[in-house]
């Protein structure tokens, strides 16, 4: 089972963290709580340097939150090795040699090696990786490269047996050898730093568009992304605000630039999820509070969740009931956590949404593919979820 918990908040918001941080100590568990990172486009400044990353890290310990571990996570794998290293060496400096400290990142901007390694030269503990044939492009590196990339250096990975490793990547690509992986998952593409979209979110997003007939737009979404994050207040490009600026850049190229607001998105702006590392462009929370019709706030996001009836355990408990589903605090926990997905689920009436080869060829020769050039002007959007 599950010992540690790692915890972050997309806007290194730390008010944010200090509820769960309890929740996970008082459940026995490990807590790893994280700050979250990522690099700006260019000529952007205010937010994502490592004085801002000090800022929230000593926030966290004066809060006095409960926590075991340190991650900085780096979901769009956009940092440069070298803020990577300052990053990590302050952490060390400001924790003592005591905190276990990690690093996160992706491949999919294609310099994840080497910000694993000066996070290792900076101080360490840890680093996060995959294997292959699911390691690489939106994933993490894979750990047959990181052992290679460390050869002659001083660290030790684990104690790791190359041969058992090859053995496991060769059992593993048996076993997916059906499943359908799509090519952009393997893939490392040089606008994700100007356009910071996290690895995890990032197939997820060409899935729904491949679905609908839209891929062709991809490039376009991922370049309107930019505008998206400069003016959204910078919030680390990470679950939920990831799906925020892709919802509000995929809302601007269909509909043009501005013309409806994502509601996540103009939440985020508004306050409604805590404060965004800076202000928000003034005329970006106007916008916002114009179309969802809701005032700005500074309230605090647990106060304002407290106010929500369908947030209540209560409630829930009587759904279950409702649906004949064992009333549990896991049922408790998916229905109030996923909603009508949740409920379905828990019903065994979710779709399984597994993709196989065979059914994504049978499914290109079907239909207008997405990435054809020529496609259609049919689409099907969806822009909250």
């Amino acid at each position: 089972g599950t010992t540690t918990i790692r915890n972050f908040d997309a806007l290194n918001d730390v008010q944010n963290l200090e509820y769960s941080a309890q929740c996970i100590k008082n459940h026995g568990l490990k807590h790893e709580v994280v700050v979250t990172l990522m690099d700006l486009p260019p000529n952007c400044t205010g937010a994502h340097d490592v004085p801002f990353y000090e800022k929230t890290l000593r926030t966290i310990l004066d809060s006095g939150l409960p926590f075991d571990s340190v991650c900085f996570k780096d979901a769009s794998g956009t940092s440069s090795p070298q803020k990577v290293f300052d990053t990590i060496k302050m952490a060390r400096n400001l924790l003592g040699d005591s905190t276990h400290i990690r690093l996160h990142t992706h491949e999919t901007a294609g310099v994840s090696i080497a910000c694993y390694l000066a996070a290792l030269e900076a101080g360490a503990d840890g680093i996060d990786l995959a294997a292959s044939p699911v390691s690489g492009g939106t994933s993490q590196p894979d750990i047959l490269t990181m052992l290679h990339a460390v050869k002659g250096k001083n660290f030790d990975l684990g104690g790791l047996e190359i041969d058992k490793i090859l053995k496991y990547e060769e059992t593993l690509a048996h076993c997916l050898k059906d499943y359908f992986l799509p090519p952009e998952a393997t893939q490392v593409s040089p606008l994700i730093p100007f356009s910071p979209m996290p690895g995890g979110a990032l197939t997820a997003n060409t899935q729904m568009m491949r679905d609908n007939g839209t891929l062709d737009k991809f490039p376009a979404v991922i370049k309107a992304m930019q505008e998206v994050v400069v003016r959204g207040g910078f919030g680390t490009s990470v679950t939920p605000v990831s799906q925020f600026y892709w919802q509000q850049a995929y809302a601007n190229v269909m509909f043009g630039p501005w013309k409806q607001i994502a509601p996540g998105y103009g939440r985020m702006v508004l306050g409604y999820f805590g404060k965004t590392p800076v202000e928000a462009d003034p005329e970006i929370i106007k916008l916002a509070s114009e179309k969802l019709k809701l005032e700005p706030t500074k309230e605090n996001p647990l106060d304002i969740a407290d106010r929500d009836e369908k947030k209540k355990i209560s409630v829930w408990k009587q759904r279950l009931e409702i649906e004949n589903i064992p009333v549990t605090e896991e049922n408790i926990f998916i229905a109030a956590a996923c909603d009508e997905k949740g409920i379905a689920f828990l019903k065994g009436e979710s779709p399984l949404n597994v993709r196989k080869k065979e059914n994504e060829i049978n499914n290109s020769n079907n239909k207008t593919k997405g990435d054809n050039k020529m496609a259609n002007g049919n689409y099907t959007v969806v822009v909250d979820g």
